[in-house]
């Protein structure tokens, strides 16, 4: 599986906190038989102290999919990453990225970019627990650190510990005075340094993340030499637009490139389930409302589902009227 792993992370959707559940997984999953899949960020001490292993749950069609685990405390993080391996995950990966207070006030996250060598003890610990591969999500820095030096550092640190594939958000993260959605765009990016970190460290496996709004960008970025591109809202908002050529264009695959349509037909008798195990159509759909960004009948599709899957009663039958305001064809 590592090797279907490493070759999946080609191209992957980022782990997105309150939008990469399981439903959206599986959503993103109808688009790309091959693009990586990343879990919300799961704290160590959520599963090893708070016994809340429902947040490893996840279907088989979901894969090839990977478990971001947020922590600092070794030990920890080598029981969570046992869980999550006996769990079926095909990657174990550490956030060293996310700068919200929340996170930094459990000092993990972008702050651990100040302790490389206590990332590299984190990852070690990974390593020893379990067979699964342990990977890296960073920024190039945070604060007043000089990137072009600290990156190479905290490569050169982690990797020693067993680290081979490491995924880069190519800005830094201010902790102090930005929200963690300023973060994400008023840093400047800084593409050519995750380059040059590929050609300064050239076995291992690096991935670009931040900024990339299309595939043409993702697919121009793997040509320039770079092992993989990871897109988070872009993925979220636009779905088709990033996954519904990704097998084609990015893994060489033969076949037809998939289309909103598609996984809507897909998606029910997913919904189907969901709803006799007791859930609830919003659950579901509220990660579907971009499959026709761009689309003509693409308000329509949303307004209708957003009006009214919240509702009682709202099931698959829903879905389809809403559908029938793309096709023109009557559900």
């Amino acid at each position: 599986m590592k090797s279907k792993v490493k070759y999946a992370s080609r191209l992957a959707v980022a782990p997105m906190m309150d939008w990469t559940d399981r439903h959206c997984r599986f959503l993103h999953r109808q688009l790309s038989r091959n693009a990586l899949l990343y879990t919300e960020m799961v704290t160590a001490p959520a599963l090893v102290r708070g016994g809340a292993l429902h947040l490893l749950d996840h279907a088989p069609e979901e894969h090839p999919v990977a478990l971001q685990l947020g922590g600092s405390a070794p030990g920890e993080l080598a029981e969570a990453a046992r869980l999550g391996a006996v769990a079926g995950y095909d990657e174990i990966n550490l956030n060293v990225g996310c700068p919200s207070d929340r996170v930094q006030s459990g000092t993990f996250g972008a702050v651990l970019m100040k302790q490389p060598d206590l990332v590299a003890d984190c990852c070690a610990a990974m390593i020893g627990a379990v067979d699964t591969e342990v990977t890296v999500k960073c920024r190039i820095g945070v604060d007043e650190q000089v990137a072009e030096t600290v990156l190479p550092d905290f490569l050169t640190r982690v990797s020693a510990a067993g680290v081979r594939r490491f995924t880069i958000h190519a800005r830094k993260a201010w902790l102090q005075g930005l929200s963690p959605k300023e973060n994400r765009d008023i840093p400047p990016l800084d593409y050519a340094l995750v380059a040059r970190m590929k050609e300064q460290f050239p076995r291992l496996h690096i991935s670009l993340n931040g900024g990339v709004e299309t595939l043409d960008e993702a697919v121009g970025h793997l040509e320039a030499g770079l092992d993989g591109v990871m897109l988070g809202r872009a993925a979220y908002h636009r779905p088709v637009e990033v996954l519904g050529a990704a097998d084609r264009r990015v893994f060489g695959d033969q076949g037809p490139d998939r289309t909103g349509e598609d996984a809507v037909h897909a998606m029910l008798p997913y919904i189907e389930n969901h709803l006799i195990s007791g859930g609830k159509l919003h659950q579901v759909t509220r990660h579907m409302l971009g499959l026709f960004a761009g689309q003509p009948g693409a308000r329509a599709w949303r307004r209708v589902l957003s009006e009214n899957a919240t509702k009682p009663g709202a099931g698959t039958a829903l879905v389809e009227e809403a559908l029938a305001q793309v096709t023109g064809i009557a559900a």
